[in-house]
């Protein structure tokens, strides 16, 4: 039987493992493991401060985003839904980015 201290320790253990998936700037954007893709899924949230506040930034990440929207920004979602408003957030920092916009028009129409 574990102690309540080892108990303890294991349930900090696993706050800290979620806690850094968002690491407190907002979600990560879902790449999709970067495979190839037929459709797209939605991004369940918008885009927080790891990709919008220029002093937390990090391009590697950044450029995971142009790269998806660059390959897949005119394919569906793979629901047949129109994009939600975290999508259209998504899309949106990929054009402030200085991408093409026409590689994400379909996101942002309507």
């Amino acid at each position: 039987m574990k102690s309540c201290g080892t108990m303890a320790l294991g349930a900090a253990l696993l706050v800290l493992a979620v806690a850094g998936c968002t690491d407190g700037g907002g979600p990560m954007f879902n790449s999709e493991g970067g495979r190839d893709v037929a459709c797209m899924t939605h991004q369940p949230e918008p885009p927080g401060s790891r990709y919008t506040d220029p002093e937390r930034r990090n391009t590697a990440e950044l450029l995971t985003v142009l790269r998806y929207y660059t390959a897949y920004g005119r394919k569906p979602y793979c629901d047949g839904a129109g994009p939600t408003e975290a999508d259209r957030a998504w899309a949106e920092l990929y054009v402030q980015q200085g991408a093409d916009r026409s590689n994400v028009a379909p996101l942002l129409a309507g």
